[in-house]
């Protein structure tokens, strides 16, 4: 079982820019496909973007693509979001969360469970 904390959310103006960090536990961190989610008031929480055990294969949601990027750190059991160019649409939790599946490739078959507490992103205008 991997155990997430999201981290680096806050304020920032329309066009800006943010990192979001999701530190793990778990031995098995290296061999999980991560993912970014969010949600925002009223909404249901969506999938913002995914990346598998070994960073080979990453995937995003339309709304997106070309402005955010996500990677993972093994050697430190981290995961990373960088937002640009966000807009007031992106304001929301954002939510790391662990594939519960090893070695998982193909975005379309991730099982994401593991999630964790969430961080604000506010985008001002």
């Amino acid at each position: 079982q991997v155990d997430v904390v999201e981290s680096g959310g806050g304020l920032v103006q329309v066009g800006g820019s943010l990192r979001l960090s999701c530190g793990a536990s778990g031995r098995t961190f290296s061999m999980v496909a991560m993912g970014w989610f969010r949600q925002a008031p009223g909404k249901e929480r969506e999938f913002v973007a995914g990346i598998n055990w070994n960073g080979g294969n990453t995937c995003y949601a339309d709304s997106v693509k070309g402005r955010f990027t996500i990677s993972r750190d093994n050697a430190k059991n981290t995961v990373y979001l960088q937002m640009n160019s966000l807009k007031p649409e992106d304001a929301a939790v954002y939510y790391c969360a662990a594939d519960r599946t090893l070695w998982g490739y193909d975005c379309n078959l991730f099982d994401f469970g593991s999630w964790g507490q969430g961080t604000q992103v506010t985008v001002s205008s």
